[in-house]
């Protein structure tokens, strides 16, 4: 088998695989350098994963929802205090005594504090997209490069597996040499062990790395339907209750009731209230699910250690 690095292909050019033909060092020997090749093969490849893996796991974890999960919570506490009772038509004698003007003001106040609630969900929605995108961009760039080099690795790998049985066929066909010839038959089977070794190291690092690549990708995707989903509901639900509240807030602070409309208003509110609710779950779904690839990544630096 060709030595892995002498192939300068544009498509193995690297910054791993420069990075390690610029630090190769000489080696003593043909048996030398056929021993340093079963072992370590692909390292650096491997050590630029490591690298990768890295700046994976930095990005998941600076990334904070915290500041819309808590502008959701608090749009759902004051749109469940919201109080609709304060609207109750009254009789000609009460409205002329002016029954009721002050509860009407008071639920003015509630629906301007509501209103208030969701300018800071919609700020924080926004600050949250702003974030995802350079984030995301950045860890899609890093994904680029982890697949390159993962790629990389396995074509080492189907070059050392050629090798290997190269050499095994050899092998079957010297078994039987004496003298000096029989000991570099031993020799060259214990090189054999080594590679197979080190296929195995290569292989259960490439394993690990592809499974953590594509939760990568998957938590990528999920990310961006929350945000979606968030940005919905506030140009949906969110955008009909309040067209649907408007007038009847403004009805309220003239006459200190309401005719019609509460109904209504209710109705959209209990959709509004739903659509709420799904999306703090989603949020804290999303917050398990990046707290899941954080350990995954994590956990990714042993077998990539193992075969650096």
């Amino acid at each position: 088998m060709s030595d892995p690095s002498d192939d300068r292909t544009a498509s193995l050019m690297t910054p791993a695989r420069l990075a390690q033909l610029q630090l190769r060092q000489p080696v003593s020997s043909p048996a030398a350098w056929l021993d340093q090749l079963a072992t370590d093969a692909g390292s650096g490849h491997v050590r630029r994963l490591v690298d990768l893996r890295r700046q994976l796991e930095t990005l998941v974890r600076e990334r904070d929802e915290q500041g819309v999960r808590g502008a959701l919570q608090a749009l759902q506490d004051d749109l469940q205090k919201l109080d609709y009772d304060a609207l109750r038509p009254r009789g000609w004698w009460a409205r002329t005594l002016g029954q009721g003007k002050e509860e009407a003001v008071g639920f003015v106040a509630q629906v301007g504090h509501i209103v208030r609630a969701a300018e800071d969900l919609a700020q924080e929605v926004r600050a949250l997209q702003r974030r995802q995108l350079a984030s995301d961009g950045a860890g899609a760039r890093a994904l680029v490069e982890f697949d390159v080099e993962v790629r990389a690795i396995e074509k080492i790998m189907e070059q050392g597996t050629r090798w290997l049985q190269d050499m095994r066929n050899q092998l079957k066909a010297r078994s039987a040499l004496p003298g000096e010839q029989a000991r570099q038959v031993r020799a060259d089977t214990l090189r054999c062990e080594l590679l197979v070794e080190r296929l195995k190291q290569l292989r259960g690092a490439v394993t690990a790395a592809q499974r953590a690549g594509e939760r990568c990708k998957t938590a990528a995707a999920r990310r961006a339907d929350v945000v979606q989903t968030l940005q919905r509901a506030l140009d949906g639900e969110w955008r009909s209750w309040h067209d649907r509240l408007e007038p009847v807030a403004a009805e309220a602070a003239g006459s200190g009731s309401v005719a019609e409309g509460v109904g209504r208003a209710k109705a959209v509110q209990q959709e509004l209230q739903l659509c709420l609710r799904q999306a703090a779950n989603d949020c804290a779904q999303l917050r398990k699910q990046e707290e899941t690839l954080a350990a995954d990544l994590a956990a990714l630096h042993e077998p990539l250690q193992a075969a650096a």
